[in-house]
């Protein structure tokens, strides 16, 4: 870690706000949560931006966590946030090589443009081949959805993975988080 956190042993998700800007941290958290607890988008689609966004972040605890699984530390309980089918680690892994072959079209053309969003913000908003195929794919409350859902992830995922604070996180196993 890069800034000192004093963290008690066994702790899944240490709260970074308890030692600094409480407010900021706090406010970014509440953030965080909402995207999970209130996104309208499928899971698969959901999980796929979000873990390529995590590839790119280079996040550790972003890369490893499984919203159908970890989302319960987040103090979302398991009859809220995200449904749909729940991706396998087969899914996980292709989607942190790069490998989009498995995913539907619209699975593909979310993971493309939160790509684009977290690498080439300026060339994205020029990129009208792209906002096409985007939006015969997913209605304007999605693609609104997935941009928000978006900046979270690259923002925080980013903060996370700059300040060291992804190596202090340790979240369970799939089965151990499931219960």
């Amino acid at each position: 870690m890069r800034v000192a956190l004093d963290v008690p042993p066994g702790t899944a998700m240490p709260n970074l706000a308890d030692a600094y800007a409480p407010e900021l941290i706090g406010a970014a958290g509440a953030f965080s949560v909402a995207t999970y607890r209130h996104s309208i988008l499928p899971m698969r689609l959901f999980e796929a931006a979000r873990i390529a966004i995590a590839a790119i972040n280079g996040c550790t605890v972003c890369r490893a966590f499984r919203t159908a699984d970890h989302s319960v530390l987040l103090g979302i309980g398991k009859d809220e946030g995200i449904k749909g089918t729940v991706p396998d680690e087969g899914f996980y892994r292709a989607v942190l090589e790069g490998d989009l072959s498995g995913l539907d079209d619209r699975e593909r053309i979310a993971v493309r443009y939160v790509q684009a969003m977290s690498l080439d913000p300026q060339g994205l908003a020029r990129d009208d081949a792209l906002w096409a195929e985007l939006k015969s794919q997913l209605s304007d409350a999605e693609i609104v959805d997935l941009t928000y859902c978006a900046a979270g992830w690259i923002g925080f995922g980013r903060a996370a993975h700059v300040l060291g604070y992804d190596q202090m996180c340790a979240l369970p196993a799939r089965e151990a988080a499931s219960v």
